[in-house]
Protein backbone atom coordinates (compact mmCIF):
# COMPACT_ATOMS: atom_id res chain seq x y z
CA UNK A 1 0.00 0.00 0.00
CA UNK A 2 1.39 3.28 -1.11
CA UNK A 3 1.90 6.44 1.25
CA UNK A 4 1.13 9.97 -0.17
CA UNK A 5 4.07 12.39 1.33
CA UNK A 6 3.04 14.47 3.87
CA UNK A 7 4.45 17.30 2.08
CA UNK A 8 5.38 18.34 -1.66
CA UNK A 9 8.01 17.64 -3.01
CA UNK A 10 10.21 20.76 -2.74
CA UNK A 11 11.42 20.14 -6.49
CA UNK A 12 7.74 19.99 -7.68
CA UNK A 13 6.98 22.83 -10.77
CA UNK A 14 4.60 24.79 -8.61
CA UNK A 15 6.82 24.84 -5.59
CA UNK A 16 10.27 25.73 -7.91
CA UNK A 17 7.58 28.72 -9.31
CA UNK A 18 6.20 29.98 -6.08
CA UNK A 19 10.19 30.29 -4.67
CA UNK A 20 10.96 32.14 -7.75
CA UNK A 21 8.03 34.60 -7.51
CA UNK A 22 9.26 34.94 -3.71
CA UNK A 23 13.11 35.75 -4.73
CA UNK A 24 11.55 37.80 -7.67
CA UNK A 25 9.69 40.10 -5.38
CA UNK A 26 12.79 41.17 -3.67
CA UNK A 27 13.34 43.68 -6.92
CA UNK A 28 10.23 45.03 -6.43
CA UNK A 29 10.73 45.19 -2.55
CA UNK A 30 14.50 46.69 -2.26
CA UNK A 31 13.46 49.99 -4.48
CA UNK A 32 9.46 50.53 -2.99
CA UNK A 33 11.26 50.43 0.52
CA UNK A 34 14.22 52.71 -0.47
CA UNK A 35 11.61 55.29 -1.27
CA UNK A 36 9.90 54.67 1.92
CA UNK A 37 12.88 55.78 3.80
CA UNK A 38 13.47 58.90 1.35
CA UNK A 39 9.46 60.21 2.15
CA UNK A 40 10.51 59.51 5.25
CA UNK A 41 13.94 61.44 5.75
CA UNK A 42 11.97 64.63 3.36
CA UNK A 43 9.30 64.80 6.22
CA UNK A 44 12.00 64.77 9.41
CA UNK A 45 13.97 67.52 8.09
CA UNK A 46 10.88 69.91 7.99
CA UNK A 47 11.68 70.95 11.47
CA UNK A 48 15.09 71.96 10.10
CA UNK A 49 16.26 68.73 11.85
CA UNK A 50 16.10 65.48 11.46
CA UNK A 51 16.00 63.10 13.98
CA UNK A 52 15.13 61.61 16.82
CA UNK A 53 11.59 60.73 16.63
CA UNK A 54 8.99 58.24 14.51
CA UNK A 55 9.85 59.50 11.01
CA UNK A 56 13.21 58.94 11.88
CA UNK A 57 13.05 55.74 13.39
CA UNK A 58 10.41 54.39 10.77
CA UNK A 59 12.54 55.88 7.89
CA UNK A 60 15.52 53.61 9.07
CA UNK A 61 13.89 50.65 9.74
CA UNK A 62 12.38 50.79 6.19
CA UNK A 63 15.87 51.08 4.89
CA UNK A 64 16.72 47.95 6.71
CA UNK A 65 14.72 45.97 5.37
CA UNK A 66 15.23 47.53 1.61
CA UNK A 67 18.93 45.86 2.25
CA UNK A 68 17.73 42.75 3.47
CA UNK A 69 15.83 42.88 0.08
CA UNK A 70 19.19 43.93 -1.92
CA UNK A 71 20.67 40.73 -0.73
CA UNK A 72 18.36 38.22 -2.06
CA UNK A 73 18.63 40.80 -5.39
CA UNK A 74 22.09 40.69 -5.41
CA UNK A 75 21.96 36.75 -5.41
CA UNK A 76 19.41 37.07 -8.13
CA UNK A 77 21.72 39.30 -10.38
CA UNK A 78 24.97 37.45 -9.79
CA UNK A 79 22.90 33.73 -11.20
CA UNK A 80 21.98 35.65 -14.07
CA UNK A 81 25.58 37.40 -14.89
CA UNK A 82 26.39 33.47 -14.11
CA UNK A 83 30.35 34.32 -14.04
CA UNK A 84 33.20 33.89 -10.88
CA UNK A 85 33.44 38.19 -11.26
CA UNK A 86 29.94 38.26 -10.48
CA UNK A 87 30.12 36.17 -7.28
CA UNK A 88 32.97 37.74 -6.04
CA UNK A 89 30.88 41.31 -6.66
CA UNK A 90 28.09 40.10 -5.29
CA UNK A 91 30.13 39.23 -2.15
CA UNK A 92 31.21 43.08 -2.11
CA UNK A 93 27.87 44.17 -2.63
CA UNK A 94 26.65 42.29 0.12
CA UNK A 95 29.28 42.82 2.49
CA UNK A 96 28.53 47.00 1.85
CA UNK A 97 24.97 46.17 2.59
CA UNK A 98 25.89 44.73 5.66
CA UNK A 99 28.02 47.51 6.49
CA UNK A 100 24.87 49.53 5.84
CA UNK A 101 22.64 47.86 8.02
CA UNK A 102 24.92 48.31 11.00
CA UNK A 103 25.23 52.19 10.00
CA UNK A 104 21.31 52.36 9.72
CA UNK A 105 21.20 50.22 12.89
CA UNK A 106 23.40 52.43 15.35
CA UNK A 107 21.19 55.72 13.63
CA UNK A 108 18.31 54.08 15.31
CA UNK A 109 19.74 52.86 18.86
CA UNK A 110 20.49 56.88 18.84
CA UNK A 111 17.63 57.86 17.86
CA UNK A 112 16.03 56.03 20.80
CA UNK A 113 18.20 56.93 23.17
CA UNK A 114 17.90 60.97 22.88
CA UNK A 115 15.20 63.25 23.09
CA UNK A 116 16.68 65.77 20.69
CA UNK A 117 18.99 66.20 17.83
CA UNK A 118 22.04 67.40 19.49
CA UNK A 119 22.22 64.22 21.99
CA UNK A 120 22.18 62.13 19.10
CA UNK A 121 25.13 63.78 17.18
CA UNK A 122 27.18 63.65 20.34
CA UNK A 123 26.24 60.00 20.56
CA UNK A 124 27.07 58.99 17.13
CA UNK A 125 30.57 60.99 17.50
CA UNK A 126 31.24 58.69 20.25
CA UNK A 127 30.39 55.91 18.46
CA UNK A 128 32.62 57.05 15.25
CA UNK A 129 35.46 57.48 17.74
CA UNK A 130 35.55 53.26 18.59
CA UNK A 131 38.54 51.85 16.42
CA UNK A 132 36.93 50.74 13.08
CA UNK A 133 33.56 52.15 13.07
CA UNK A 134 34.48 54.51 11.25
CA UNK A 135 35.79 53.49 8.18
CA UNK A 136 33.28 50.27 8.51
CA UNK A 137 30.53 51.41 8.87
CA UNK A 138 30.78 55.03 7.30
CA UNK A 139 33.66 55.62 5.25
CA UNK A 140 34.60 52.41 3.34
CA UNK A 141 32.06 49.48 3.93
CA UNK A 142 29.07 51.45 2.52
CA UNK A 143 30.70 52.35 -1.06
CA UNK A 144 31.08 48.63 -1.38
CA UNK A 145 27.11 48.46 -1.92
CA UNK A 146 27.12 51.14 -4.48
CA UNK A 147 29.80 50.26 -6.99
CA UNK A 148 28.99 46.90 -6.30
CA UNK A 149 25.06 47.12 -7.02
CA UNK A 150 26.14 49.25 -10.20
CA UNK A 151 28.89 46.31 -11.31
CA UNK A 152 26.82 43.62 -11.00
CA UNK A 153 23.85 45.27 -12.98
CA UNK A 154 26.73 46.13 -15.99
CA UNK A 155 27.52 42.63 -15.76
CA UNK A 156 23.92 41.69 -16.09
CA UNK A 157 23.32 43.72 -19.09
CA UNK A 158 26.72 42.60 -20.74
CA UNK A 159 25.31 39.21 -20.56
CA UNK A 160 21.94 39.88 -22.39
CA UNK A 161 19.77 39.13 -19.41
CA UNK A 162 18.95 43.34 -18.46
CA UNK A 163 18.06 45.63 -21.01
CA UNK A 164 21.11 48.29 -22.25
CA UNK A 165 19.84 51.16 -20.27
CA UNK A 166 19.28 49.30 -17.20
CA UNK A 167 22.80 50.46 -15.63
CA UNK A 168 22.53 54.32 -16.71
CA UNK A 169 19.42 54.03 -14.90
CA UNK A 170 20.86 52.57 -11.45
CA UNK A 171 23.42 54.74 -11.90
CA UNK A 172 21.36 57.22 -11.95
CA UNK A 173 19.90 55.88 -8.61
CA UNK A 174 22.90 55.71 -6.77
CA UNK A 175 23.71 59.41 -7.63
CA UNK A 176 20.84 61.21 -6.55
CA UNK A 177 22.47 61.36 -2.83
CA UNK A 178 25.60 62.64 -3.57
CA UNK A 179 23.40 65.29 -5.46
CA UNK A 180 21.15 66.05 -2.81
CA UNK A 181 20.02 63.65 -0.13
CA UNK A 182 16.13 64.75 -0.52
CA UNK A 183 16.24 63.39 -3.96
CA UNK A 184 16.42 59.57 -2.64
CA UNK A 185 12.36 59.16 -3.17
CA UNK A 186 13.52 59.93 -7.20
CA UNK A 187 15.97 57.78 -7.22
CA UNK A 188 13.72 54.66 -5.74
CA UNK A 189 11.62 55.44 -8.63
CA UNK A 190 14.12 54.97 -11.00
CA UNK A 191 15.23 51.95 -9.18
CA UNK A 192 11.99 50.19 -9.42
CA UNK A 193 11.79 51.31 -13.39
CA UNK A 194 15.73 49.29 -13.64
CA UNK A 195 14.05 46.38 -11.53
CA UNK A 196 10.68 46.04 -12.99
CA UNK A 197 11.92 43.85 -15.49
CA UNK A 198 13.61 41.29 -13.55
CA UNK A 199 10.19 40.32 -12.00
CA UNK A 200 8.82 38.55 -15.16
CA UNK A 201 9.43 35.01 -15.39
CA UNK A 202 12.39 33.94 -17.52
CA UNK A 203 10.98 32.88 -20.87
CA UNK A 204 12.77 29.69 -22.66
CA UNK A 205 14.62 30.06 -25.27
CA UNK A 206 12.50 29.73 -28.67
CA UNK A 207 12.79 26.28 -30.16
CA UNK A 208 12.14 26.03 -34.30
CA UNK A 209 10.74 22.87 -35.86
CA UNK A 210 11.64 21.12 -38.86
CA UNK A 211 8.59 20.62 -41.50
CA UNK A 212 8.05 17.11 -39.94
CA UNK A 213 7.51 19.22 -36.72
CA UNK A 214 10.73 17.62 -35.18
CA UNK A 215 12.27 20.33 -32.34
CA UNK A 216 15.58 21.44 -33.17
Amino acid sequence: MSRRPLLPAINSEPTVRSLYRMRNKAFLVAPVLVLVYGIFRVFDGFDGERGPGIAWTAGHLAFMGALVAFAVVFRRLRAMAGTTLATVTAVVATAGAAALFGQFAVDVVVGLLNDDHAGMAAMSRQVKAVPGVGPLFYDLGPYLFYVGQLVLVVQVALAGRAKAWTPFLVLADLAMPFVDKDLIPVGALLLLVSFRQFTRPERPAPRWRTRDGAAV
